[in-house]
């Protein structure tokens, strides 16, 4: 008689993406209650802001109940959420529209720059970190060493400050801010995140320079590399091919963390150079006690810095087979 057949396993690839999508849901989930409690307990009235102290306790009390201020905790989250879930955001009270197509607007500015910030910081962090750990403890790697230690003791608004004061008042290079918007002048608007990406992308690189060396000093000391150099492999072929791959696995972490906080926290240069991003627009609003806008864009940096890391996973998996395997 014939044994049962047994079940076709699950792929390994394919658990790990399962269990890594219910962890992505269940801090999506953790971050918009801490979100919006945070927010709910913030003193203040937001309606009697918007209408000014001499309003009758009547149009507050209109005010508040036209925003839904007058429910209870649970029914204006599970509003807010069912709203987002829906495609049907918030109203900012102060620009009357969607808070969605605010978010949209401003990300044309944010987003760009965060990606130009992090291109600049590996092209410059990937191969000034691979020279210094081919040179260990020679001229080349001090040097190296040295700059990056500059470039983590300098604030990136200071950066921003003197490249706008270098390339923009004494050589007139570039504007010394603004953004004319993409579909208006596509040049002048790639020129005019040129000078804070490249601000926010230089300090980044300090960083990551640090850490590619010191995770390619650790490969370059494992069996298979001085196997690999027993064979008579190039020197080139072992380093960037044998040795970069896995080195690029702890690279790859820091990467992640900073791809999403060059998304959530990119106030301050956006307001050195006064572009018109995510990270103004929070910035006016939590002074303008815009609560759905603050609500809404938290929400949206958080879990731009959730995705982010949850990609940022399957880098690991691509690069690492036993990282899946585990």
């Amino acid at each position: 008689m014939p044994l049962p057949s047994r079940p076709p396993a699950i792929p390994a690839m394919t658990r790990y993406f399962v269990k890594k999508a219910i962890t992505l849901l269940i801090l999506l989930f953790l971050v918009s209650i801490t979100v919006f409690a945070v927010l709910f307990a913030l003193p203040g009235d937001p309606a009697q802001i918007i209408l000014g102290i001499n309003a009758t306790p009547e149009t507050l009390a209109n005010l508040r109940a036209q925003l839904g201020l007058d429910r209870s905790f649970s029914a204006q989250y599970f509003g807010w959420i069912g709203g987002l879930l829906t495609g049907h955001s918030s109203m900012s009270i102060n620009y009357d529209m969607p808070v969605f197509d605010l978010i949209l607007s401003r990300l044309a500015v944010t987003g760009p720059m965060a990606l130009m910030a992090m291109v600049f910081a590996v092209v410059i962090s990937l191969p000034l970190g691979i020279y210094a750990a081919r040179r260990q403890n020679r001229t080349g790697d001090v040097t190296v060493m040295f700059f990056t230690q500059l470039g983590l003791a300098t604030p990136e608004f200071w950066l921003g400050i003197l490249l706008m004061l270098l390339f923009a008042v004494h050589w007139k290079l570039f504007s010394a801010g603004g953004f004319p918007g993409w579909s208006a002048d596509f040049i002048g608007s790639f020129k005019a995140l040129l000078l804070p990406a490249f601000a926010l992308g230089v300090i980044r690189a300090a960083i990551l320079t640090r850490l590619t060396r010191s995770s390619m000093l650790d490969v370059l000391r494992e069996d298979y590399v001085r196997t690999a150099r027993a064979k008579g492999l190039r020197e080139r072929t072992v380093v960037y091919v044998h040795a970069l791959r896995n080195a690029l696995v702890p690279v790859l972490t820091i990467l992640g963390l900073q791809l999403g906080q060059l998304l959530a926290g990119a106030i301050i240069i956006e307001n050195v150079y006064y572009l018109p991003g995510l990270g103004r627009l929070v910035f006016q609003a939590i002074g303008q006690r815009d609560l759905p806008v603050v609500r809404d864009i938290v929400l949206f940096m958080a879990a731009a810095v959730v995705v982010v890391n949850f990609v940022v996973d399957f880098a690991y998996a691509a690069l690492d087979p036993r990282i899946r395997v585990k």
